[in-house]
């Protein structure tokens, strides 16, 4: 089926949740009007359905294919990528002096979810160029910064990111890839890194990775990995590409999903390029200090990975609906003359309306999450710029978690509502399926997101971001409680979103609580909870925000009427509120039993 980039929630979400207003008047954005933000958002809704969205059944069909250490990509990928570099999508977000545009994250994250729903797999190369451009821009020397972003921004070189080996996944201390110095300022990697998306393709002219390696003298564990860049090609002062480096793709892997991203081997140091053994690479930053740099690139792809699972929760909902009601099946419970569609069956309505609400409250939070990216960095006072930042990293493994969690759950309901031909290939709803399984697990897996969110994000600052967010949601309560008591048409369903909210909140506060409480002296009872924890708050969020999207539809009824689009919105709002708000309560309470539960654990797995 075509696929529809679904323009009016964002603008919805734009303006009732999100503060776009505000952030129009910030003065790194007082240029721009709400007309060249609608602008944009059309062009990229056209680029992405007319363009992008076309090739994803084609990758997942015809991966891309590795001979010799090249890499072919899937038909049309190529093409498609340079039209994406001559529309200037790569550098929507970042800043004119490089070349980009500095338009506001806001609408970045909006246009990144709609190129992720077009193709996931095509997608996934924009998104580590978007990290290898942010990573030097922060860490990167001012020579480093002229010389690779431009290139990078105008989509002729793209990047990679380099952690893992095999035998360092998520422990990035038993890293072993080695920087020789060679005296002239430059490097000599020798290594292997496993996992690198777009690590080797046929797209670009140029491939900057970015690796971290360990110099003869650093010390041992995480403290002592640098990050290093390395091209494929060398670049001259002018800019000019010359010698093969001696990185090479040794295979790709096969893969559940993501077909057409080709996930490579990488070899540092095989001596088969022009400049001899070892590729030859450039310190960012200081060394030993690789690892918190590296953090700068990963913090932009665990966002943009949590966007990735609104996205993929959108194509999966959009394709399941679009079935349900046109497959012919079964009659209506009260009757009827003859076969009704299935979207009229009551489960098939509860499961779809479980894609939908799961959907646009993981777009919700995202999008709100990225607003407070735009004040961090432009609200004129510093206060404010503090408040936003800290809540916007407290919200970062919150949306890069519960949105990928979340697509896995939408797209398996989607190939449930297909039923037995959602198990066969054709129909597409088992592709969805497979690519979003990776979702949780690249990019730091759930647990990992869930260790940050409990030991950085809650007990490391005594819980005051979730705190202020509590306030604020504490807030909406009241505000609901103020449109139930003026008894109007909606006072029904905002009663019930009130109550709902009302106690999903107070099962985070005493969660938030018990976490703050039992941190140092039970820390295996609290991490035994921690994932519980972490989709807890991504539950509560999202139902914070489809609450407030209630407030706004009910007030513009008032000032304007009932439409179809804002029926729906109350629907999907009424929906989360009475049959996923309530998970909330159960994840509370497996959060307060953590010490239990971490206490049988021990005897299961003792060893």
């Amino acid at each position: 089926m075509t696929y529809q980039v679904p323009v009016e929630d964002i603008r919805f979400i734009f303006k009732e949740l999100a503060d776009l207003d505000g952030i129009l008047q910030l003065p790194a954005h007082a240029e721009l009007d709400t007309d060249t933000i609608d602008a944009v958002l059309h062009e990229n809704a056209k680029f992405v359905e007319e363009v992008i969205a076309p090739l994803n059944r084609k990758g997942d069909l015809e991966p891309a294919k590795w001979h010799d250490g090249e890499v072919q990509t899937s038909p049309g990928f190529k093409q498609a990528f340079q039209e994406f570099g001559r529309g200037g999508w790569q550098g929507l977000l970042h800043g004119p002096q490089w070349g980009g545009q500095g338009l506001p994250k806001l609408l970045s994250a909006a246009a990144t979810e709609s190129l992720n729903a077009g193709n996931l797999s095509f997608a996934l190369c924009p998104l580590l160029t978007d990290g290898v451009i942010e990573a030097l821009s922060t860490a990167g020397s001012a020579e480093q910064c002229e010389r690779f972003i431009p290139p990078l921004i105008e989509g002729r070189w793209t990047g990679t990111m380099n952690l893992t080996e095999p035998q360092a996944g998520s422990d990035l201390a038993l890293l072993s890839t080695r920087a020789v110095p060679q005296g002239d300022g430059s490097y000599r990697l020798y290594g292997q890194k496993i996992f690198i998306t777009f690590g080797e393709h046929d797209m670009a002219e140029n491939i900057i990775h970015l690796v971290l390696a360990r110099t003869p003298d650093a010390p041992k564990g995480v403290k002592g990995i640098s990050l290093f860049l390395v091209p494929k090609f060398l670049v001259n002062d002018e800019g000019v590409l010359g010698a093969r480096n001696d990185v090479w793709c040794a295979s790709l892997e096969h893969k559940l999903g993501i077909h057409g991203s080709p996930t490579s081997v990488l070899f540092y140091g095989s001596g088969k390029g022009d400049v001899g053994e070892g590729a030859i690479g450039y310190l960012v930053g200081e060394e030993n200090r690789g690892l918190e740099f590296m953090f700068i690139m990963m913090n932009a792809a665990r966002y943009a990975v949590g966007l990735q699972g609104v996205a993929l929760s959108e194509r999966a909902l959009q394709q399941a609906e679009s079935y349900a009601a046109e497959r012919v099946q079964g009659q209506l419970l009260e009757g009827s003359p003859g076969p009704v569609s299935i979207d009229q069956h009551p489960d098939v309505q509860r499961m779809l309306l479980s894609m939908r609400a799961l959907t646009e409250g993981a777009r919700a939070t995202a999008l709100w999450a990225a607003s407070l990216v735009d004040k961090a960095k432009g609200h004129p006072e510093e206060s404010e710029r503090n408040r936003c930042k800290a809540l916007y990293e407290y919200l970062v493994p919150v949306v890069k978690a519960f949105s990928t969690e979340t697509a896995v759950e939408v797209t398996s309901l989607g190939v449930q509502v297909h039923g037995g031909m959602g198990y066969i290939e054709e129909t597409g709803a088992a592709q969805f399926f497979r690519d979003a399984r990776i979702l949780p697990i690249y990019e730091g897996t759930t647990a990992i997101q869930a260790n940050d969110f409990i030991g950085r994000k809650i007990v490391r600052d005594g819980g005051s971001a979730a705190s202020m967010i509590a306030t604020m949601m504490r807030e909406t309560v009241a505000e609901l409680g103020l449109a139930v008591a003026a008894e109007q048409d909606d006072a029904e369903a905002l009663r019930l979103i009130r109550s709902r909210l009302d106690s999903a909140v107070n099962a985070q506060a005493e969660a938030t609580a018990h976490i703050l409480e039992q941190a140092r002296q039970d820390p295996r009872g609290v991490y035994v909870g921690s994932v519980p924890m972490l989709m807890l708050a991504g539950t509560v969020n999202a139902g914070w925000q489809l609450a407030r999207s209630a407030l706004a539809v009910h007030q513009r009824v008032k000032e304007q009427g009932s439409t179809h689009f804002l029926q729906r919105k109350l629907a999907t709002s009424l929906f989360y509120a009475a049959h996923i708000l309530p998970r909330a309560s159960a994840l509370r309470d497996a959060i307060l039993a953590g010490h239990l539960a971490g206490e049988y654990a021990k005897a299961f797995y003792k060893k």
